[in-house]
């Protein structure tokens, strides 16, 4: 650790947000190596909180000296400003082994740096590592070949709607919950363009007035005028129908599903989507991003 790290660590740690967290952990400190999961540090903050909340997750931990492994769902956090926070992400890389001293929270699920994170060498966690890499695939008769994707656990593959190649994705579960998520889709894939217009009906229903308005925000007051005396709409609503261009559809149990569209500029590229099911239909449409 170099004399800038030094100093951001010893400042952090006097913080009263980390001492007021510290107090949910034990004070031991323990040396650990530790398998890191498929994602390195996120950070969050809520309300007026000055510092980023930062974790990852940890799949299987151990101490320095002993030969007992951990696995499960482990989670390593620490508070951080915008600086130790780049310095986090930098040295704690998604499926990796690390070492890092660490005091344990007191149902042992939870773990607060105490130091910087460094690189691991256990040989029997980088055995872990290597099996937690393996690609994932389900075969699916009907849609084709679904990876998963475990940085946010759920499987995904490519298909044709319309000509058009999108993205289709159902969560892991059990197998009975995806298995109910795949009937949704291939229900969806048998009538692609009924669902397709369905969904952009209702869309173009719930949000054409508000994409009038944000186009309005774009035209010259005097322009809007005029077109407003035509009795003229800046959008219509076959126009919005057209903009929609489908990228990805998700699928889940019960017949539910969402699909999200970008958005053609209708929104200055805010994503749209729409939510529904089998049963009801579409039931939402908003904005997002």
């Amino acid at each position: 650790m170099d004399k800038n790290d030094n100093a951001l660590w010893e400042k952090l740690l006097k913080t009263k947000e980390y001492q007021k967290k510290a107090e949910k952990y034990s004070e031991e400190i323990l040396n650990i190596q530790a398998v890191v999961g498929a994602n390195g540090f996120g950070a969050g903050k809520v309300g007026k909180q000055k510092l980023w909340d930062a974790s990852t997750t940890l799949t299987a931990w151990k101490e320095a000296e002993k030969e007992e492994i951990h696995k499960g769902a482990f989670f390593l956090q620490m508070v951080a400003d915008d600086q130790l926070l780049a310095r986090l992400q930098e040295q704690v890389s998604r499926d990796s082994v690390i070492r890092a001293s660490v005091r344990v929270s007191h149902n042992g699920e939870r773990f607060l740096m105490t130091g910087p994170a460094g690189k691991g060498d256990d040989p029997v966690l980088a055995e872990v590592l290597k099996k937690q890499v393996i690609e994932v695939v389900r075969e699916v008769e009907g849609l084709g070949r679904f990876t998963l994707d475990r940085s946010v656990d759920w499987f995904h593959a490519k298909v044709d709607w319309l000509g058009q190649e999108v993205e289709l994705s159902f969560d892991q579960d059990d197998e009975e919950v995806m298995e109910d998520a795949v009937q949704t889709a291939r229900t969806l894939m048998a009538d692609r363009e009924g669902w397709d217009q369905r969904i952009r009906e209702y869309a173009a229903e719930n949000l054409l007035d508000l994409a009038n308005d944000w186009a309005a925000n774009a035209v010259d007051p005097e322009e809007l005028d005029q077109m407003e005396e035509k009795g003229a709409c800046l959008v219509s609503r076959e126009a919005f129908m057209k903009c929609m261009v489908l990228e990805s559809i998700g699928v889940m149990e019960d017949g539910e599903y969402e699909f999200w569209f970008g958005d053609g500029d209708l929104f200055w590229g805010h994503s749209i989507h729409v939510t529904g099911s089998l049963k009801d239909g579409p039931d939402w449409a908003g904005i997002e991003g």
